[in-house]
């Protein structure tokens, strides 16, 4: 076993933890190797709360893909658990370090290594943050749809390994619908090509879509083929006020039934609407139950946004205001935004669930989620990506209080538990990790883990990548 130094006394260092760093400086430089227990402590965790964290032995920040090569292949041979990190910005624990691991961070490597706006595709190293990426291609007269609310510090590698999603999910999708290539590090250092950069291909296993949401247990994403698309216009936003959740969620039904294509169509409860404001002062109607967001990116989104506003108003909303302008569309995007940081503010600390249900059950979903608020006397704020069904319940509690830490991990359970019984999945966006190890199994059954421990175990023998995440 590899004992980390932070566990060690202050100055001593294991013979183990030595012979792990000398190895790795064989073929890293020296300033990639972090080894100070008070920096490696640093990157223990995510920002997932009720997750155990272990203490690294060391931390490596490579630059290049023969450095990450390196770093595994020293791994495999010492038996040492590898820890895959991005930005850390996840909410699952799934980047949180193990007793004695290497973290292998990927910040450095964020290069932006070419744009074609020919094939349409963007070729990035996993360290690259998603804004920048978007900012790069925009130049071309590009768009990069995944646009996750943490898309400012996010890393294109993080979006892959949790499978991200976004505000934009409605209409253009989520993170794998993009990911057209991989470069991937194998456990034992070996490079793995998957997929493509033509606009189709069909040849084999789809390996690249196995790897995007396996949070960094089948492999190390060193490069990524993205897919790209025509800068849209600038979209257009609709904020339409609702007397309950309720008439909000027959709205949603309404607009995706009636065909409407929205580009954004998103929901914030009353209890997040009064958290926005007392955090940035927006001026949001806090008289609302339920504030809804619809935008269109089309040439001409009036005639959109004025049936859709229609339909706003059969569901029972009692104001419509269409944005007069792409100024204050952006800011009723930077009020939906800011959402899962003003409902942190509310208590201090937050447990984000991340759960999507059918459109026709978004609803009952909410309904139940405020049920579960009264039982256990819990502020829990819901904000949603309503056009596809993707709630993000979050449970405002203060960690400090023992029995409302406790209600807040048992009525987490209980939202999970409701959206499986509505037919849903216990996450959309945000990954297993730590957090929901439990509920994936309830949720894919006997027969699933086993079929999932397997490829596993194809492609990670040893067992040392991102140990105890995911299964």
């Amino acid at each position: 076993m590899i004992m980390s130094r932070i566990e060690a006394p202050r100055g001593a260092h294991s013979a183990a933890t030595s012979d792990l760093t000398d190895r790795l400086l064989a073929g890293l430089p020296p300033e990639a190797v972090l080894i100070d227990p008070d920096v490696t402590a640093s990157y223990a965790h995510d920002m997932a709360s009720f997750c155990p964290a272990g203490a690294p032995a060391v931390v490596v920040l490579p630059r290049t893909v023969e450095q990450v090569q390196h770093v595994m292949r020293t791994a495999t041979e010492l038996r040492v658990p590898v820890v895959p990190q991005g930005a850390r910005s996840g909410l699952s624990g799934a980047a949180n370090a193990t007793d004695g691991c290497i973290v292998l961070s990927l910040t450095k490597m964020d290069r932006i290594l070419e744009i074609s706006p020919v094939d349409r595709i963007a070729v990035v190293e996993p360290g690259v943050i998603n804004a920048t990426l978007s900012r790069a291609v925009e130049k071309h007269g590009l768009y990069y749809p995944p646009d996750p609310s943490s898309w400012e510090m996010c890393t294109i590698g993080g979006n892959i390994g949790t499978g991200s999603g976004g505000l934009c999910c409605v209409k253009y999708g989520v993170t794998a619908e993009y990911v057209l290539g991989l470069d991937v590090v194998l456990a034992d250092g070996r490079l793995l090509s998957t997929g493509r950069r033509t606009a189709k291909g069909v040849a084999g296993y789809d390996l690249t879509r196995l790897f995007v949401g396996s949070e960094g247990s089948l492999g190390i994403v060193v490069r990524a083929v993205l897919g790209l698309k025509p800068k849209p216009p600038q979209q257009l936003v609709l904020a339409a006020e609702f007397p309950s959740a309720a008439a909000a969620c027959a709205a949603v039904c309404r607009i995706m039934e009636g065909g409407h294509l929205p580009s954004l169509l998103e929901l914030m409860d009353r209890t997040t609407v009064k958290a926005v404001n007392a955090l940035a002062h927006m001026g949001l109607p806090e008289t609302t139950e339920a504030l809804l967001l619809a935008a269109f990116d089309t040439p001409d989104p009036a005639p959109d946004l004025a049936a859709v506003g229609a339909l706003c108003e059969a569901a029972g909303a009692t104001q419509v205001v269409p944005a007069e302008d792409a100024a204050e569309s952006e800011m009723l995007l930077k009020a939906r935004r800011l959402s899962l940081t003003a409902l942190e503010a509310v208590k201090g600390t937050t447990m984000i669930d991340d759960v999507c249900v059918p459109r026709s059950q978004l609803g009952a979903m909410l309904e139940g989620i405020e049920r579960i608020a009264a039982k256990y006397d819990l502020t829990i704020g819901v904000c949603a990506h309503a056009g596809d069904g993707n709630t993000h319940p979050t449970v405002c509690f203060d960690a400090q209080d023992v029995d409302e830490s406790r209600r807040a991990r048992e009525s987490f359970d209980e939202i999970m538990a409701l959206g499986l019984r509505l037919g849903g999945t216990i996450t959309g966006e945000h990954g297993v990790g730590v957090l929901k190890k439990e509920w994936l199994a309830r949720e894919i059954g006997p027969v699933g883990v086993e079929m999932q421990r397997a490829v596993k175990q194809v492609f990670d023998p040893l067992g040392i990548l991102n140990p105890g995440k995911v299964l």
